[in-house]
């Protein structure tokens, strides 16, 4: 039966509030937010009785740096620099090798299998390299009444008087391949302790005497080469060795040049 009134028992169908807002994503508190919760946690604690402490934070770590760095600064994960890096102390960038200069820096790499450090020290100024090399290889490799093994032995035993790093790592690794390891270990501690013939010795004591005490040298120490068998022109070259070392000791201790890596190790 159809009524004209509301049935009865059943409420009214509420239609929906208009107004009402649908619900937000809760965005992150503001630090103003963050201070007043923190605020009320004290006063709460302070109520329940006992000191307030407010929550920890964890620290963030910092993010590595992505700024490069230079040579000093980048130490490997042992914590030590290599040895003979950087060459030398003073910053004189490379310059562009001569033709005659890159096929002997590129001759070393083949009969050695590295460009010795001294080379590159000197390889900022084309014209400070090319007579330096010139006059090493006169000096230690050309034509003399010394053998090579007596113009390295006066080699060491100047830069020992000297204290040289660079010429002693370098010139010991000489000895010891030429000679033997025994015979290198002596001219780098004192050459008097070693073994050595008549001539030898007179040829070490006229180096050494040249490199301490160059104004005392006089006829009796050319006599006594003369006497071991050396020629004049030998007494010529033993003193141009001697004087190229000692030249050579004083840049590279000024420098702070390093000798290559490879020199420690060999003929040991």
């Amino acid at each position: 039966m159809a009524t004209n009134g509301k049935a009865r028992g059943k409420s009214p169908a509420k239609s929906p509030n208009k107004s009402a807002k649908s619900p937000t994503p809760s965005s992150p508190p503001t630090p103003a937010q963050k201070s007043k919760t923190v605020a009320a946690m004290v006063a709460l604690r302070a109520v329940k009785g006992g000191e307030a402490k407010p929550p920890v934070t964890k620290p963030v770590a910092a993010k590595p740096s992505s700024a490069k760095t230079g040579l000093r600064a980048a130490v490997p994960a042992s914590g030590r620099m290599p040895d003979d890096q950087p060459v030398i102390a003073l910053d004189l960038p490379a310059a562009k090798l001569s033709p005659a200069m890159a096929a002997y820096f590129k001759k070393c790499e083949e009969r050695l299998g590295f460009v010795p450090n001294v080379l590159k020290a000197y390889a900022f100024d084309m014209a400070k390299l090319e007579p330096f090399v010139a006059l090493y290889n006169d000096l230690m490799l050309g034509p003399s009444g010394l053998s090579k093994l007596e113009r390295e032995m006066i080699a060491v035993a100047v830069s020992s008087q000297n204290r040289c790093y660079y010429c002693l790592t370098a010139h010991g690794a000489a000895v010891r391949t030429l000679g033997d390891p025994l015979l290198g270990e002596w001219m780098v501690m004192n050459y008097r302790t070693a073994r050595l013939d008549k001539r030898q010795r007179a040829m070490l004591d006229f180096a050494v005497k040249l490199t301490t005490q160059p104004w005392a040298v006089e006829d009796a120490d050319r006599e006594r080469l003369r006497r071991a068998g050396f020629s004049d022109r030998d007494i010529w070259d033993v003193a141009a060795v001697a004087g190229f070392f000692n030249m050579s000791n004083r840049v590279a201790s000024a420098t702070d040049m390093r000798p290559n890596a490879e020199y420690h190790t060999q003929a040991r």
